[in-house]
């Protein structure tokens, strides 16, 4: 059985999304048992269907609007969000959702879960729609501000492990976000990037890739320094959502576009839905000694099954067993240099 932690106190609405979350996942798969770590008072209410579900009692939750994530993490062990990462810890679950602070989540995979000692960072990797209807994986897009080559390298074998034994694709090609496809562009440690991917062995390099490429890439899996990750993620996910209020604008300004409007209906909920980050569920964090799946703040009860649904994939896959022996290969390269 795949034991799921929740952290069911998290993220701008709570309990009121998780639960019926977790509810809909228990419904959807019968090998899975989920902890919630959160306000049993809140929770009960709302638990129409227990099996297979527990609960263990906190009020605590840490802000959404966290300002100081290091203190929030240190001090309050008995939050919701610091309970299921204990859990992980300590063996009790195989691995945590929440939609909680993102610092703080990333923080927490940190400190309590723990680095792989093959790893020198962490990185949040979310998945992001495309034009060919595949997915991409991109990372970092804000666990690290700067990043060294060898960081970045360590962050490709992973994603490339991960886009294999989770998403099955047979040979992950990686790109580095870049403003030129060139490899003499960007900034000194852009070119450091390129000619280390280049010569790093366990990985199918491509090159550099430009931000307009983001969601008709060329590469399964982006790579770039958390900072510009973030930025070119950002500016992904604004433009799609207000495209997309732009497109139903357009269609209920006159009677005559309503009219198209209504024989485009079926294509117009097809082209949201690919678009929709509620259909991939969150962001892993890579690097952890346990998967950890950051869903949005703003899920609803879909988006955050999405997310188990995720987690359960990433814990059945074994990823974290399966890329830690091509992890070493890094640390053999550096030590020739």
């Amino acid at each position: 059985m795949i034991r799921i932690g929740v952290d069911a106190n998290g993220g701008d609405f709570g309990v009121e999304t998780t639960v019926p979350g977790a509810m809909n996942a228990i419904k959807m798969f019968d090998d899975i048992e989920i902890t919630l770590y959160g306000d049993e008072n809140k929770i009960k209410p709302l638990l129409t269907n227990s099996e297979r579900i527990k609960i263990v009692h906190t009020e605590k939750t840490l802000s959404m609007g966290e300002k100081d994530p290091v203190r929030a993490v240190r001090k309050e062990k008995d939050s919701s969000l610091c309970l299921a990462m204990y859990a992980a810890k300590n063996d009790e679950v195989d691995g945590v959702v929440t939609s909680g602070p993102t610092q703080c989540v990333v923080l927490a995979s940190h400190v309590i879960i723990r680095r792989l000692p093959q790893m020198e960072r962490v990185a949040l990797c979310p998945i992001i729609p495309n034009f060919d209807g595949k997915h991409r994986l991109m990372l970092d897009v804000g666990a690290n501000v700067e990043l060294k080559p060898e960081h970045l390298g360590q962050f490709a074998i992973f994603a490339t492990i991960a886009d294999k034994e989770i998403f099955g694709v047979e040979n992950p090609s990686v790109g580095y976000l870049n403003i030129g496809s060139e490899p003499g562009k960007g900034r000194e440690i852009d070119k450091e990037v390129y000619y280390y991917l280049k010569d790093l062995k366990g990985i199918n390099f491509y090159g550099n890739i430009e931000p307009d490429q983001a969601i008709n890439c060329p590469t399964d899996i982006i790579l770039a320094d958390g900072y510009s990750g973030n930025i070119c993620l950002k500016a992904v996910e604004g433009t799609a959502k207000t495209m997309g209020k732009m497109l139903k604008q357009e269609v209920y300004s006159s009677f005559k576009n309503k009219i198209g409007g209504l024989f485009l209906k079926k294509g117009l909920h097809h082209f949201a839905k690919r678009m929709d980050s509620k259909e991939v569920g969150g962001a892993m964090i890579f690097g952890i000694n346990k998967p950890v799946v950051k869903a949005h703040g703003n899920s609803d009860a879909y988006a955050f099954t999405s997310a188990i649904k995720q987690l359960r994939q990433m814990i059945k896959s074994n990823i974290i067993e399966k890329v830690v022996p091509y992890l070493p290969e890094i640390e053999r390269k550096e030590e020739n240099d």
